[in-house]
């Protein structure tokens, strides 16, 4: 039985606690919330903390509240939290439609937003979400927080923009009145990591398309963000012949690689053929929040 190497564990009581163990500890330490994906990797000895730091007694990080023009998260929100809100399911369908098929019950039970994000892996449903959505997170250090863009949150396949010190408390996503947005995934089994998957996200301004994003998964670093679909895309009026030109386009700005789910020819076709399917959907879904013709 595999069994990760010895560590030490601390159940924190406040954020302030948690930080004052992850700055002591340096990079040594690892938070743990739902632990899906470090326990794993700490039993195959691909990360040893010396360190867990729990943060499961933080309740001031499971939250969801609408401030303003953007929808804040806590870090520690559950999956299950998320898919169950209909504030959530109001403002973003593209989040419920990836809660619906990230793992298992219980895994969303437990897993959180935060440690989705932070585990910045390149196949992970939440972080395309949070890339079309283009969404901020604030990272809390001994010195204040700080708002980084999800752009700029993952730095490489699990690397991220939080330092030594530091822990992910909040996600912010900003509020468009009138969008649209949707997942699409392809995956072996229920549940499985994606073979490849597509989150779009836009708002229709008398009748073009505005503040597009566009988000990939499991096809290669570095595609949370397409900016060349987006910029293909804002000031379009949607069209057939539209959606073909940003799906050819997510195909050529992807970079998957050949593994046991499928070759890279087949994954770099569904990212273009699944860059369609949620753009079409989108555009429907902003048109039937807008009051015009469309189907969700």
């Amino acid at each position: 039985m595999q069994v990760p190497a010895s560590f030490d564990y601390r159940r924190a009581t406040s954020v302030a606690e948690a930080l004052e163990l992850l700055r002591r500890y340096g990079e040594e330490a690892r938070v743990v919330a739902g632990g899906h994906s470090l326990l794993p990797m700490m039993k195959l000895r691909l990360a040893g903390p010396e360190l867990l730091v729990d943060i499961n007694d933080l309740h001031e990080l499971d939250h969801i509240e609408q401030a303003g023009d953007e929808l804040r998260i806590g870090a520690l929100t559950r999956h299950r939290t998320l898919l169950e809100s209909p504030l959530v399911g109001r403002c973003f369908p593209i989040v419920h439609d990836a809660e619906k098929v990230i793992a298992d019950p219980p895994v969303r039970n437990r897993g959180t937003i935060g440690g989705s994000l932070c585990q910045a892996d390149p196949s992970e449903d939440l972080s395309a979400v949070c890339g079309a959505l283009h969404a901020r997170v604030v990272i809390r250090g001994e010195g204040g927080e700080r708002v980084v863009p999800m752009a700029d949150f993952h730095q490489g396949p699990y690397e991220t923009a939080v330092g030594v010190g530091e822990m992910l408390v909040q996600v912010r996503i900003p509020v468009l009145p009138g969008a649209g947005s949707a997942y699409e995934k392809v995956e072996r089994k229920s549940g499985d990591w994606a073979v490849a998957a597509a989150g779009v996200a836009l708002t229709l301004r008398e009748g073009r398309i505005a503040d597009a994003g566009v988000g990939l998964a499991a096809v290669g670093a570095g595609a949370l963000n397409l900016d060349a679909v987006q910029e293909l895309l804002n000031g379009r009026e949607p069209s057939e012949a539209l959606y073909e030109e940003a799906g050819r386009l997510a195909s050529a700005h992807c970079s998957p690689v050949t593994d046991g789910r499928g070759s890279a020819e087949y994954k770099r076709h569904l990212a273009g053929e699944l860059t369609r399917r949620a753009l079409r959907r989108s555009v429907a879904r902003a048109r039937t929040a807008q009051g015009t013709t469309g189907e969700a």
